[in-house]
């Protein structure tokens, strides 16, 4: 496929990249994203859901280490300086979180629909990787389990 010249430059903006122990919002970050030249946005909302490998939960805690707003600041702003990006936006949330809640909100804006989507998808893996959070799901019956995110 070949992609049309851009007439400007893309922004390469970071936006948005917080740890967050409020709500973390999926249209915020589509909102600051928005740029002239973009002609796709691609936003996503991580969901606490209520199983994990066959066992119901009932909520979910997040723990961040200190540097956690300082390497998700770093993947924002890795994956912002790729060739067609015009501005990125992630949260992270931290805390207890109720099923339903959003924990992780990421927009990406591109001149393009494929490098807005390869730059979205990246963007939540990447913090899915390197992001220093560890999570605690609970169980109905009280049980609970650490995982580590990074």
């Amino acid at each position: 496929m070949t992609v049309p010249a851009r007439l400007s430059p893309a922004a390469h903006r970071v936006a948005i990249a917080e740890v967050r122990e409020d709500v973390a919002d999926a249209s915020l970050c589509t909102k600051v994203v928005d740029d002239p030249a973009a002609g796709a946005v691609v936003s996503f909302s991580g969901v606490v859901r209520n199983h994990d490998e066959g066992r119901s939960v009932t909520e979910i805690e997040y723990v961040g280490h200190p540097d956690a707003a300082r390497i998700l600041a770093e993947v924002a702003a890795d994956i912002a300086a790729r060739a067609d990006v015009d501005a990125v936006a992630v949260q992270h949330r931290v805390g207890t979180l109720a099923v339903g809640d959003v924990a992780l909100a990421a927009a990406v804006s591109a001149a393009h629909r494929a490098e807005a989507f390869a730059a979205c998808a990246e963007l939540v893996n990447e913090v899915k990787r390197r992001l220093p959070v560890w999570k605690r799901q609970v169980f109905p019956d009280g049980s609970h389990e650490w995982t580590g995110s990074a």
